[in-house]
């Protein structure tokens, strides 16, 4: 990317010092967060210490900056790139893909009714061998990750998207009209500023969005407890044909009756998985993946939570893989390849924008003006209270297909800030459904064509006529 921009450039103290401190605060807890603050001082009881103020290095700049590569980020900053833009895509892994490569979840949900680019990455990762199909041809929900990696990579290359892995968001600065002016990252080469005139938090737990100080809602509203994290497990060994009873190729027909076979299987080797509803997918005959974890009572914004609940996942997906081979039988040579460099968060912040998808939008199948993703998802509250249940909430009432409107993508309360993924503007239950990642690549997409139109222009993203933003869309 041609920045535009001398790289020993420097900000003051005034613009982007001055930000780093409100952001301190704002990705502890924001106004009228439902998530409590909890000072590092209060924890750990040692006292504080006071860091020197210091000038951050301007190292970037340019039309968009899409922060978090999962499938909304990529998503966005190739839409982006390709609307015109010039774009550049920070990631705190060592990949793109988010949960679908460094998460290792091996399966996509939600994606039958999109077009654009997820159409577009279901067709390439076919002309790869990167896809699953059943015996008798059938595209399945599954792919192999390593394709998926590489296939971003290069979609992202063709568009022209400037990508940083291994920089993770830690501030943000706002110029006097509270509008974003920069993204402050972390990573092996310091503290570092990165410019732009619109952005767009992919974080998945709205990392950019508090740090610029959006308001947000985070949990249950009675309770404040979110969903729980699975580790996702990749596994060898096993015949498909010799253990068909306990997973299904594709999503037609029932579920439960292969996981309540594979949970029982899983007890009569010795161990109880905390998720109810354990589920293996088939990615290739010879390799599997298998979530069956279920870790309750964390929150993703927390990061002892996070270490606490992936040491614990990892032990239990080992001992259930071992209490399988145990029983002989198609198990008999059973294997952990991997598990997962990342747990899978399912809830964190979801940031105030212009709209809210609410619970209504489900029971109503509302449709909006400016719809920019139909969800057809169900309701999935995976249970929060492991006392009560270990498998997934009943809601009272199913959901009908409804749009998710762009006004849910533009933050309420940063001017030139957009979100896309499983932290935009909506409700607890709301987003259970629109979580997923098919839906997530299409809010990404829509993100960022309105990104890049706004940026190009001149324009806030609410300022951008609809008009232009669909005729991109259609295009």
């Amino acid at each position: 990317m041609n920045t535009g921009l001398n790289r020993r450039e420097f900000l003051h103290l005034g613009t982007v010092g001055a930000a780093a401190l409100t952001a301190g605060k704002a990705l502890g807890a924001s106004a009228g967060s439902a998530e409590p603050s909890k000072s590092q001082p209060a924890r750990a009881g040692l006292g504080t210490v006071t860091e020197p103020a210091r000038e951050v290095p301007v190292v970037e700049g340019g039309d968009v900056i899409v922060c978090g590569a999962g499938p909304a980020g990529v998503a966005a900053a190739i839409a982006s790139a390709r609307a015109g833009a010039k774009t550049m895509l920070l990631e705190l892994h060592g990949c793109l893909g988010g949960i679908w490569t460094t998460g290792a979840l091996s399966w996509i949900l939600d994606h039958q009714n999109k077009r654009g680019i997820m159409a577009e990455l279901l067709k390439r990762l076919t002309e790869r061998d990167g896809r699953t199909f059943t015996k008798k041809g059938t595209p399945t929900n599954a792919y192999d990750i390593e394709v998926m990696k590489l296939l971003l990579e290069e979609m992202c290359a063709e568009a022209g998207v400037r990508v940083q892995l291994h920089t993770r968001v830690c501030a943000a600065a706002k110029n006097a009209d509270g509008r974003l002016t920069h993204v402050i990252a972390e990573s092996k080469s310091g503290r570092e500023a990165f410019a732009a005139k619109t952005f767009i938090d992919c974080t998945g737990e709205g990392d950019l969005g508090a740090a610029a100080g959006c308001g947000f809602d985070f949990g249950h509203p009675q309770t404040g407890l979110t969903q729980p994290m699975s580790l996702m497990a990749l596994i060898t060994g096993v015949v498909p044909e010799e253990i068909s009873e306990f997973y299904r190729d594709v999503d037609a027909g029932p579920w439960a009756q292969p996981k309540d076979k594979l949970r029982a299987e899983m007890e009569r080797g010795g161990h109880s998985p905390s998720y109810a509803k354990p589920t293996i997918f088939r990615v290739r005959d010879e390799l599997f993946a298998m979530m069956a974890n279920h870790e309750y009572g964390v929150k993703g914004t927390d990061a002892r939570d996070v270490t606490r609940a992936t040491l614990h996942a990892r032990k239990e997906i080992n001992n259930l893989i071992n209490g399988l081979r145990s029983l002989g039988g198609p198990w008999k040579n059973l294997r952990l390849v991997a598990t997962a460099a990342q747990i899978g968060v399912r809830e964190g912040r979801r940031l105030h924008g212009l709209y809210t998808v609410s619970t209504d939008d489900l029971r109503d199948g509302r449709t909006h003006p400016d719809g920019v993703c139909k969800v057809t998802f169900g309701i999935d509250v995976h249970a929060t209270d492991p006392k009560k249940e270990k498998g997934i909430e009943k809601a009272g009432f199913r959901a009908k297909p409804y749009d998710i409107p762009l006004r849910a993508l533009i933050a309420r309360d940063v001017k030139g800030l957009m979100m896309a993924g499983r932290c935009i503007s909506g409700d607890f239950i709301a987003h259970s459904s629109y979580r997923v990642t098919g839906d997530s690549v299409a809010l990404g997409e829509a993100a960022g064509v309105t990104a890049a139109l706004a940026a190009r222009s001149g324009k806030l993203p609410q300022d951008v006529p609809w008009a232009e933003i669909q005729k991109k869309l259609n295009g």
